[in-house]
Protein backbone atom coordinates (compact mmCIF):
# COMPACT_ATOMS: atom_id res chain seq x y z
CA UNK A 1 0.00 0.00 0.00
CA UNK A 2 1.08 3.47 -1.01
CA UNK A 3 0.88 6.63 1.85
CA UNK A 4 1.30 10.12 0.52
CA UNK A 5 2.12 12.34 3.26
CA UNK A 6 3.30 16.01 3.69
CA UNK A 7 6.96 15.67 5.04
CA UNK A 8 7.31 17.55 8.81
CA UNK A 9 11.08 17.90 9.51
CA UNK A 10 13.98 16.48 7.23
CA UNK A 11 15.90 13.25 7.96
CA UNK A 12 19.15 11.18 6.33
CA UNK A 13 16.42 8.98 5.36
CA UNK A 14 14.96 11.85 3.89
CA UNK A 15 18.02 13.27 2.31
CA UNK A 16 19.18 9.74 0.62
CA UNK A 17 15.66 9.28 -0.90
CA UNK A 18 15.81 12.72 -2.26
CA UNK A 19 19.23 11.88 -3.70
CA UNK A 20 18.45 8.88 -5.16
CA UNK A 21 15.01 10.09 -6.88
CA UNK A 22 16.10 14.22 -8.61
CA UNK A 23 18.85 12.60 -10.33
CA UNK A 24 15.93 10.10 -12.27
CA UNK A 25 13.89 13.16 -12.85
CA UNK A 26 17.00 15.70 -13.54
CA UNK A 27 21.37 14.58 -14.68
CA UNK A 28 22.42 18.03 -14.03
CA UNK A 29 21.41 18.45 -10.36
CA UNK A 30 23.23 19.12 -7.11
CA UNK A 31 23.46 16.31 -4.73
CA UNK A 32 21.35 18.17 -2.06
CA UNK A 33 22.79 18.66 1.58
CA UNK A 34 20.77 18.24 4.96
CA UNK A 35 21.04 21.79 5.25
CA UNK A 36 19.21 22.33 1.80
CA UNK A 37 16.40 19.74 2.53
CA UNK A 38 15.79 21.55 6.01
CA UNK A 39 15.47 25.42 4.53
CA UNK A 40 13.19 23.35 1.72
CA UNK A 41 10.96 22.11 4.28
CA UNK A 42 11.19 24.55 6.47
CA UNK A 43 9.90 27.43 3.60
CA UNK A 44 6.35 28.14 4.48
CA UNK A 45 5.16 28.12 0.75
CA UNK A 46 6.88 24.86 0.11
CA UNK A 47 4.63 21.12 1.00
CA UNK A 48 7.08 18.34 -0.07
CA UNK A 49 5.31 15.56 -0.56
CA UNK A 50 6.54 11.87 -0.29
CA UNK A 51 4.94 8.75 -1.58
CA UNK A 52 6.13 5.51 0.71
CA UNK A 53 5.61 2.13 0.14
CA UNK A 54 3.93 1.24 3.91
CA UNK A 55 5.12 -2.72 3.80
CA UNK A 56 8.77 -1.38 3.63
CA UNK A 57 8.60 2.25 4.55
CA UNK A 58 10.71 2.94 1.69
CA UNK A 59 10.21 6.00 -0.15
CA UNK A 60 9.27 5.82 -3.88
CA UNK A 61 7.67 9.13 -4.91
CA UNK A 62 8.12 12.90 -3.91
CA UNK A 63 6.38 15.95 -5.56
CA UNK A 64 6.90 19.56 -4.51
CA UNK A 65 3.87 21.83 -4.27
CA UNK A 66 4.34 25.63 -3.93
CA UNK A 67 1.48 27.99 -2.96
CA UNK A 68 2.25 31.43 -2.69
CA UNK A 69 -0.31 34.63 -2.60
CA UNK A 70 -0.13 37.37 -5.11
CA UNK A 71 -2.17 40.17 -5.76
CA UNK A 72 -4.71 38.37 -8.37
CA UNK A 73 -5.00 35.51 -5.50
CA UNK A 74 -3.48 32.17 -3.96
CA UNK A 75 -1.38 30.18 -6.92
CA UNK A 76 -0.06 26.77 -6.42
CA UNK A 77 2.01 25.26 -8.74
CA UNK A 78 3.54 21.43 -8.91
CA UNK A 79 7.00 21.20 -9.31
CA UNK A 80 9.67 17.85 -8.98
CA UNK A 81 7.29 15.19 -9.28
CA UNK A 82 9.49 11.92 -9.15
CA UNK A 83 8.44 8.39 -9.22
CA UNK A 84 11.24 5.59 -8.66
CA UNK A 85 11.83 4.27 -12.11
CA UNK A 86 11.19 0.69 -9.83
CA UNK A 87 8.09 1.53 -8.64
CA UNK A 88 6.44 2.56 -11.82
CA UNK A 89 3.14 2.20 -12.88
CA UNK A 90 1.60 1.41 -9.36
CA UNK A 91 -0.69 4.44 -9.40
CA UNK A 92 2.01 6.57 -7.21
CA UNK A 93 2.07 9.94 -9.60
CA UNK A 94 -1.10 9.67 -9.79
CA UNK A 95 -1.39 9.68 -6.13
CA UNK A 96 0.77 12.35 -5.34
CA UNK A 97 -0.71 14.72 -7.46
CA UNK A 98 -4.19 14.14 -5.67
CA UNK A 99 -2.21 14.79 -2.55
CA UNK A 100 -1.16 18.12 -4.18
CA UNK A 101 -4.54 19.11 -5.42
CA UNK A 102 -6.01 18.66 -2.17
CA UNK A 103 -3.71 20.55 -0.37
CA UNK A 104 -3.74 23.25 -2.90
CA UNK A 105 -7.36 23.39 -2.85
CA UNK A 106 -7.67 23.28 1.20
CA UNK A 107 -5.39 26.69 1.41
CA UNK A 108 -7.89 28.26 -1.08
CA UNK A 109 -5.60 28.10 -4.27
CA UNK A 110 -8.42 28.35 -7.17
CA UNK A 111 -6.39 26.26 -9.85
CA UNK A 112 -3.04 24.41 -9.55
CA UNK A 113 -0.25 25.07 -12.61
CA UNK A 114 2.27 22.48 -13.65
CA UNK A 115 4.89 22.39 -16.38
CA UNK A 116 5.89 18.78 -18.42
CA UNK A 117 8.46 17.97 -21.22
CA UNK A 118 6.65 16.79 -24.34
CA UNK A 119 9.53 13.77 -23.92
CA UNK A 120 7.49 12.91 -20.73
CA UNK A 121 4.33 11.11 -22.16
CA UNK A 122 3.50 9.04 -19.63
CA UNK A 123 3.50 12.03 -17.15
CA UNK A 124 1.66 13.80 -19.76
CA UNK A 125 -1.19 11.24 -20.13
CA UNK A 126 -1.60 11.34 -16.40
CA UNK A 127 -2.02 15.02 -15.85
CA UNK A 128 -4.06 14.57 -18.88
CA UNK A 129 -6.32 11.69 -16.83
CA UNK A 130 -6.39 13.70 -13.92
CA UNK A 131 -8.34 16.80 -15.50
CA UNK A 132 -5.19 19.19 -16.19
CA UNK A 133 -5.22 21.52 -19.80
CA UNK A 134 -2.60 22.47 -21.40
CA UNK A 135 -2.56 26.64 -21.67
CA UNK A 136 -1.95 28.56 -24.69
CA UNK A 137 1.01 30.51 -23.32
CA UNK A 138 4.42 31.07 -23.46
CA UNK A 139 6.67 30.40 -21.29
CA UNK A 140 10.20 32.36 -20.42
CA UNK A 141 13.15 31.33 -18.38
CA UNK A 142 16.28 33.57 -17.37
CA UNK A 143 19.39 31.39 -16.32
CA UNK A 144 21.42 33.27 -13.84
CA UNK A 145 25.65 33.50 -14.68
Amino acid sequence: MIEVSRVEAPSLDLLDAMNRLVPQLSSSSQRLEFGDLRRLIENDCVNLLIASDSETDDIIGTLTLVIFPIPTGIRAWIEDVIVDSSARGRGIGRSLVAKAVETAESHGAKSVDLTSRPSRVEANSLYRGLGFVQRETNVYRLVAD
